[in-house]
């Protein structure tokens, strides 16, 4: 009797696709970026799933309209491969927590040294003025942005931009809590400190009005790039820095106030790193193979949009510049530099900057 040969059945498994080492002991599901792949990429790539890739049973759980767990449609930006992007910083849960966990020593060791001495008395009391409303709103800033992100977060279409969104979020939010601890310390040391000036200022003060107009539009958005894209490629180098590094840490030192540039400085550590893998994930989409014109086109208009409210918030916060006792910067020479700055990494993607 001959056995009739039926049709095989076709797995769902991922063992049933070919993938890069489908005929090697090594069980890697992807095409490393360089010969050899890294610690980041083996605990990162396809560790979120794609149906294209291997789930041939597509998704095993979906919303009720019948949308998967991850859409490519949670974006306007289109990709022939949302995988290429692997994020230049290299982070991942274990390095995030290392690092985090230095910068929180670093800034708890530089307040605690500073109390100690008696720092925080010999401030210029215009100084002390600026830190309780200015650097006290600054924080509300800051946690808009990481609240926005975090939301952002969820929509990422792989594991890789997740996690460079995700880390940046988590940055946001450690600097608005480290503000807040330092702010109530330092008020601690410091007759008739308020320490719900910078909450008022937030809310109510004209000059930060049109900071709070271009954070509540970042955060308003339901395109999870444009989020990252306005607060890394436009927010941070027109606003974010020029108030950080162009105010804070230029004139804290002249007016008596050693304790908070290196409290700021960490900010500016994690932009440079945020910064990285934003221009890398956006110059990957502005240069596909396939979608390169839709993506740039895209893109210039979110320059467009978020520019001119960035603009209108670095003006209404140009009256900080002259607050202090001593002015060792002026904001024309601080607008000036972020301008730069925002020149240079708009040319790397190909965008230009709106005239004003």
């Amino acid at each position: 009797m001959t056995a009739v040969q039926s049709n095989p059945v076709k797995s769902g498994a991922a063992g049933s696709a070919i993938f890069a080492d489908s005929d090697s002991r090594r069980y890697r599901y992807f095409e490393p970026k360089a010969r050899r792949a890294t610690h980041y990429e083996d605990v990162t790539v396809d560790v979120q799933p794609d149906p294209e890739r291997y789930l041939l049973q597509n998704w095993i759980i979906a919303f009720p309209d019948g949308k998967g767990a991850y859409t490519k449609d949670a974006t306007q930006a289109l990709s022939s491969n949302w995988h290429a992007f692997r994020a230049p910083d290299q982070e991942w849960e274990r390095t995030h927590y290392q690092r985090q966990s230095k910068i929180e020593a670093m800034v708890q060791a530089v307040i605690a040294n500073g109390r100690k001495s008696g720092a925080p008395k010999a401030f210029d009391k215009a100084w002390v003025k600026i830190l309780q409303n200015h650097l006290g709103a600054w924080k509300h800033a800051e946690f808009g942005l990481g609240t926005s992100l975090m939301q952002a977060q969820r929509y990422g279409y792989t594991q890789m931009i997740n996690n460079a969104t995700l880390t940046n979020s988590s940055y946001k939010l450690r600097l608005s809590q480290d503000i807040t601890l330092y702010l109530a310390e330092i008020g601690m040391d410091i007759a008739g400190f308020d320490d719900e000036a910078g909450k008022r200022a937030w809310l109510e003060d004209k000059g930060w009005q049109g900071t709070r107009e271009a954070i509540e539009s970042i955060m308003g958005s339901t395109d999870y790039l444009e989020q990252y894209f306005a607060t890394n490629i436009v927010f941070e180098p027109l606003v974010g820095e020029l108030f950080r590094s162009g105010f804070l840490m230029q004139a804290a030192s002249s007016n008596g106030d050693f304790i908070t540039p290196p409290v700021i400085s960490a900010a500016e550590a994690d932009y440079e790193r945020n910064l990285a893998n934003a221009i890398d994930l956006f110059h990957v989409l502005a240069s596909d193979a396939e979608h390169a014109a839709h993506n740039k086109a895209l893109f210039q208009g979110w320059v467009n949009k978020h520019v001119a409210l960035a603009d209108k918030a670095a003006a209404g916060l140009q009256p900080i510049w002259s607050q202090p006792h001593s002015k060792p910067v002026q904001y024309a020479d601080a607008r000036t530099q972020s301008v730069e700055r925002i020149k240079k990494i708009l040319g790397e993607l190909g965008l230009d900057l709106p005239k004003e």
